[in-house]
């Protein structure tokens, strides 16, 4: 196997480890809900590759045709793309509701504020 027929792949890892180095080393919490979006896609992207057979068909019984793609690993996808709109959704809520509380979205202001309110 070639570089070029696991393309697909690499690309996954690469966006994998992007999304994971946005989410765990960014302060600012809309910089990791991208980070959360960009780990979510690349995990899209991987179910959907695993799912490909090279040379299958369509799963509607044809004649001539012998080897079919399993349609289970998208069907699958199509509802994490929704839970991950879902995440996405509440994540950033969640983001405004922190931002109208303590004036900021990035972490240390919020556990500086937090540590002020604590002593009060």
């Amino acid at each position: 196997m070639t570089f070029i027929s696991l393309f697909n792949y690499w690309a996954v890892i690469a966006l994998m480890m992007t999304g994971y180095y946005c989410m765990i080393v960014r302060g600012n919490m809309l910089k990791k809900v991208i980070g959360l979006g960009i780990f979510q896609t690349s995990v899209f992207i991987l179910f959907i590759s695993a799912g490909k057979v090279i040379g299958g068909s369509t799963p509607v019984l044809r004649e001539g045709v012998s080897t079919y793609s399993n349609p289970l690993p998208h069907v699958i996808i199509l509802t994490a793309i929704v839970v991950g709109i879902a995440t996405t959704a509440v994540a950033l809520a969640l983001t405004v509701r922190i931002r109208e509380a303590y004036g900021s979205i990035d972490d240390d202001d919020i556990d500086d504020a937090a540590e002020e309110d604590d002593r009060v």
